[in-house]
């Protein structure tokens, strides 16, 4: 695990880092490292712009399938499932994983390998069917397509903002694994993480809306990473899937609020 560096870096220049980050968070074919002192917390600045990205995806989606005549239930559906299809399922898979662990394991030991084990349980099912669903519901409540596309950035982006934050305060819960493979980010680039993905929220949302979203996004994570660190030691790689999927739940409710 690399050591925290106080230093924002942008390694191999700005937009190396936003590569990088964009070859882990989706199926595109671009190409990122791997080894050489370099980890992905190097490019935890990108997390949020990276989250944007697969916000608008979503969001065009979204409106061009209004415009083909399908009613906010069926469009936001299938916005959804753009945004699965862009990261191949990477946070749903480990919100699957952490629910079917944190939830099936009688001990520490046993909820770690139950999130190591491929196949999904009862508990790993139902929390991807009720992730889709929330998210669906809350486009199809909003069902204006700007206002809609809006909330996916905002969501997109702030729930990957929120990332760095628990890498940087959370300790890993086993010394190999993806979570750990990640590295600690500095504080810098923490802050400028959590600067970008706010920004973006304010301008998608609206000040108070946005202010609402986010400090509520920032307490059920806050919540859920207590509850991951008495049951596990701390974050894994899904435990992060997690917190996204929480993060973007959040925010798009927020947003489909009357």
């Amino acid at each position: 695990m690399s050591e925290p560096d106080d230093s924002f870096r942008y390694p191999r220049g700005f937009f190396a880092g936003f590569a990088d980050a964009m070859a882990f968070f989706t199926r595109l074919p671009v190409e990122g490292r791997a080894g050489g002192g370099w980890s992905l917390a190097d490019s935890a600045w990108a997390f949020p712009l990276v989250g944007a990205g697969i916000g608008v995806v979503a969001a065009l989606t979204f409106l061009l399938t209004e415009l083909l005549g399908l009613a906010g239930w069926p469009a936001g559906l299938l916005a959804v499932l753009a945004g699965i299809a862009l990261t191949g399922g990477l946070h749903e898979d480990g919100l699957a994983d952490s629910a079917d662990g944190l939830f099936g394991g009688y001990d520490r030991e046993a909820k770690l390998a139950i999130m190591r084990d491929s196949r999904q349980g009862s508990f790993g099912v139902l929390a991807i069917v009720l992730s889709v669903l929330l998210r669906a519901a809350a486009l199809a409540a909003i069902g204006d397509a700007i206002h809609a596309g809006l909330a996916l950035i905002a969501a997109h982006a702030a729930s990957r903002a929120a990332l760095p934050v628990a890498i940087w305060r959370l300790p890993p819960a086993r010394a190999d694994g993806l979570g750990a493979m990640v590295g600690t980010p500095g504080p810098a680039g923490v802050a400028a993480a959590v600067a970008i993905g706010a920004a973006l929220a304010l301008t998608a949302l609206g000040p108070m809306r946005a202010a609402i979203a986010l400090c509520l996004m920032g307490v059920t994570i806050s919540g859920v990473a207590g509850f991951a660190r008495r049951q596990v030691g701390g974050y894994t790689g899904d435990v992060l899937g997690a917190f996204q999927q929480i993060g973007e739940i959040v925010m798009l409710l927020v947003a489909s609020a009357r």
